[in-house]
């Protein structure tokens, strides 16, 4: 099974590794035999342990030089200096003493072939099942694969599946205002052309996100990118094939629950791109604890009213309300102005060296724009005797490049409050400044741009606030 790319262009270390490990350790017969050969080979020599040895050399001997000459194809794929050290590497690997075992499969090394003792480094199973590598060779594929995709113009983007680029429920969930979907769903035979499907053998339906298909379309010309769910890895794959049936997006590069090296948790320690490379687009901000400055966060899609649940919102979901986002104005279509403006500015704008260029530095620059001239004074939004300054709502504002404050006076622009009748309030009232909810600084905050105030403004008793299913009003 052939994991890489069609294209050279669009080739990364990851499909590169996927391609070796199928042409040298699973030539011949070792990955398309069934359990059952496996087992006939077995039975033939379990009486005789020394007759097997002869041919496990063999085998061993054949791997190596199969190995030898797949990282050469490599290399010249890439056309990267950064293999100026193979040579070496390979004299080396002709002494197996002497070889660096970079990674393994199963337990045998990746370059000598040699039988490893120990199980170490990092698993990369969605490359290639039983895949394991050390930290210089995830270094070294990291620097070369850095070097190939800046020469095309191209960043990395890690994307989540659920609440950011689908929405799915269980069957069974499904209440009865929402089973007329049933009837609306696409066809399988041609996913490319449907947003609605229905999963008998999962017992699910799955609902991609307006506006889903474009976006990957046009950010693949302006990322690699990876799917990393924390769905678990059957999941995943069914998921991949809906929004990439040609697999000409993601590739092998589909992350599940599965894949991950810390539970609970997302990292990029399993992403064969470097830190300074990689946009995040999920959301769920406490999954990615470590890389939050590689994160877009984005507003939740909760199409299905198990979501809304799920999320403990009390309100008709999109499918009950036989609604949707806007296909041109959504997140999605929203965020994806935003990484052209970033990729813009990686490559045109900055004057650094190329290789020395960090994106998450660009995305703070980018969103300082969205809130800049703005003062926020915040009126009875933190509980009492809370510091204001570790307040979420107050660290999100200056993200967004607002200035907050705690006294008012005459440069404030807006107060924040969910009570039009504290004296904050009624001083911006009678100053003609802005009094707004606090969803106002997180409406920005997923859609990346500065909500118009009349949208959010603070309600009198007397007039009704509409629930929202959402994370913020646009």
């Amino acid at each position: 099974m052939s994991l890489v790319s069609d294209s050279p262009v669009n080739s990364s270390s990851s499909d590169d590794f996927a391609a070796f490990l199928d042409d040298a350790l699973d030539s011949g017969d070792s990955s398309q035999s069934s359990p059952e050969d496996d087992d006939d080979n077995d039975k033939d020599n379990h009486n005789d342990p020394e007759a097997q040895l002869p041919n496990d050399l063999d085998t061993q001997r054949i791997k190596r030089r199969k190995v030898a000459e797949e990282l050469e194809n490599i290399e010249e794929l890439q056309a990267s200096t950064s293999h100026s050290s193979l040579e070496q590497t390979l004299e080396a690997s002709e002494k197996k003493d002497e070889c660096s075992h970079p990674g393994s499969f199963g337990e045998m090394c990746i370059l000598c072939g040699q039988r490893l003792q120990v199980e170490s480094g990092v698993t990369f199973g969605y490359i290639h099942k039983g895949l394991r590598l050390q930290n210089d060779e995830i270094v070294r594929l990291r620097n070369t694969d850095m070097k190939n995709l800046l020469r095309h113009k191209k960043l990395y983007l890690v994307l989540d599946l659920d609440h950011t680029l689908l929405n799915s429920t269980e069957l069974r969930d499904m209440t009865s205002e929402e089973e007329y979907l049933k009837s609306q769903t696409d066809s399988l035979q041609d996913v490319s052309k449907g947003n609605l499907f229905m999963l008998n053998y999962m017992q699910m339906m799955t609902k991609l996100r307006p506006f889903a298909r474009t976006f990957l379309k046009e950010a693949s010309e302006m990322f690699e990118m990876y799917i990393y769910t924390m769905g678990d890895r059957a999941y995943a794959l069914e998921m991949a094939k809906l929004l990439d049936p040609q697999r000409e997006y993601f590739s092998s590069r589909v992350i599940s629950r599965d894949d991950g090296t810390q539970k609970h948790q997302k990292g990029l320690d399993i992403v064969l791109g470097q830190e300074s490379a990689v946009l995040i687009l999920d959301d769920t901000e406490h999954a990615w604890t470590k890389h939050k400055e590689n994160l877009i966060l984005m507003e939740r899609y909760l199409f299905f009213a198990s979501s809304c649940r799920q999320f403990g919102f009390n309100c008709k979901s999109l499918s009950e309300l036989k609604s949707d986002e806007s296909d041109t104005d959504g997140a999605l279509a929203t965020v994806l102005e935003v990484l052209k403006q970033i990729h813009k500015m990686f490559f045109d704008e900055l004057k650094d060296n190329l290789v020395d260029r960090d994106v998450r530095q660009v995305l703070k620059t980018v969103k300082k724009e969205i809130l800049k001239g703005c003062k926020i004074v915040f009126s009875r939004v933190f509980p009492t005797k809370y510091q204001a300054e570790n307040h979420h709502l107050w660290k999100m504002a200056e993200q967004l490049g607002a200035t907050c404050a705690t006294e008012l006076d005459s440069s404030v622009t807006h107060v924040v409050s969910n009570d039009v009748g504290t004296e904050k309030s009624r001083w911006a009232v009678k100053h003609n400044k802005f009094l707004v909810l606090p969803r106002w600084i997180e409406a920005a905050n997923y859609m990346w741009q500065k909500k118009p105030e009349e949208n959010f403004s603070v309600k009198t008793n007397e007039e009704p606030i509409t629930p929202v299913c959402s994370n913020a009003n646009s």
